[in-house]
């Protein structure tokens, strides 16, 4: 290295040397801290969760809102929801459900809204995500809702119909698709395999560049991956995760019909998540079947200054034309002017739920 060049450096690795240091201490002193607030609670006999999904959030924001750059905000967030986890993993590691097995974008999305200090419990279905959480085999889940070229993830809507888990969170996340085999190549390859919505979200592509190649649904892009893993005529759709994961190539990445393709999802369990001044709070609705019962239903909203952000039908499954109406709305419950809408609602509809009130992200 050029002595000049070296001279100019040294230094500079030494400050960060140093400063690299300082760091550490002063998360040791943050982690000793975090396990006095546990014996202060264990002392005072306070009997609750070790997740603050309200304290959470509020602490990424507040240092979001002080945060002068070149660190990004999505980078304060991403820091330090590792750093929540890891204190929080001190003092009882939470245990996640999601959809496996290991590399699904559930996966990708519970870690980044939980950090990794957290107890995996991976299952094969959304299905089985929701028994975990309710059988208390997890402490909550992560589960999708929504993609932004598919639309709404139905089985997700019909579980948050009749389970009685809360929603406590969300996360949306860019999903970015490949076509992964064992070699890098399509040599051998006839079938496709991944998620239903992984498929279709593709579709465009794979008409275009592999028409021949069966497509063939699997429980998820992670168990597709997987089976990719060890069958060399099959190639997964499956995310950069997935492909490490599983020791697979790409043959071809970004392969998402829709470059800005993003799935939100909700994090659920037994919590109630109180205010933080900027929430969402989701419900369910049913009305009867007549005319003007749909705009009746939102006049509510309307009159108490609430606004919506996401209105979802469901059919009832009665046979008779009947459906539930899945809403997100702008506060939480507790707000004076949403705990007035909701009020009104209740009386007037025929189905009445709240799932949750939760920070928006």
């Amino acid at each position: 290295m050029d002595d000049t060049l070296q001279a100019r450096l040294g230094p500079l690795r030494d400050r960060i040397d140093a400063l690299d240091e300082q760091i550490l201490d002063l998360l040791n002193q943050r982690a000793n801290t975090a396990l006095e607030v546990g014996k202060v609670k264990q002392d005072h006999d306070v009997d609750g969760p070790v997740l603050k999904p309200e304290r959470e959030a509020m602490v990424i924001r507040r240092l979001q809102a002080l945060n002068k750059g070149p660190f990004t905000d999505q980078a304060v967030d991403a820091v330090w929801t590792q750093i929540i986890s890891t204190c929080r993993g001190l003092e009882s590691a939470l245990a996640v459900a999601y959809l496996g097995p290991q590399g699904s974008f559930s996966e990708q999305a519970a870690l980044e809204h939980f950090g990794h200090a957290v107890t995996r419990v991976r299952c094969d279905s959304f299905d089985e995500v929701f028994r975990a959480v309710e059988a208390g085999q997890a402490d909550v889940g992560m589960v999708p809702v929504e993609n932004s070229t598919e639309g709404a993830v139905n089985r997700t809507l019909d579980l948050l119909l009749n389970s009685p888990l809360k929603v406590l969170g969300e996360r949306s996340i860019k999903i970015h698709h490949n076509l992964l085999t064992q070699s890098g190549t399509l040599d051998g390859v006839t079938r496709v395999m991944a998620h239903p919505q992984a498929l279709a979200q593709c579709q465009a592509w794979l008409t275009q560049h592999v028409p021949g190649l069966v497509r063939d649904a699997a429980p998820s892009n992670g168990e597709a991956a997987r089976i990719a893993s060890t069958d060399p005529t099959v190639a997964a759709i499956a995310g950069d995760v997935a492909a490490v994961a599983w020791g697979l190539r790409p043959v071809a990445s970004g392969i998402q019909d829709d470059p800005q393709n993003r799935t939100r999802f909700l994090a659920v369990g037994a919590i109630e998540t109180l205010p933080t001044g900027k929430d969402k709070t989701s419900i369910i609705l049913a009305v009867p079947n007549r005319a003007g019962a749909v705009y009746e239903m939102l006049a509510p909203l309307s009159t108490n200054g609430v606004s919506m952000t996401r209105f979802e039908s469901r059919p009832a499954r009665t046979g008779a034309w009947e459906y539930y109406f899945y809403v997100d709305l702008l506060g939480h419950r507790n707000e004076p002017s949403v705990a007035r809408a909701l009020a009104d609602l209740k009386q007037q509809v025929a189905f009445f739920k709240v799932l949750g009130s939760y920070p928006q992200q």
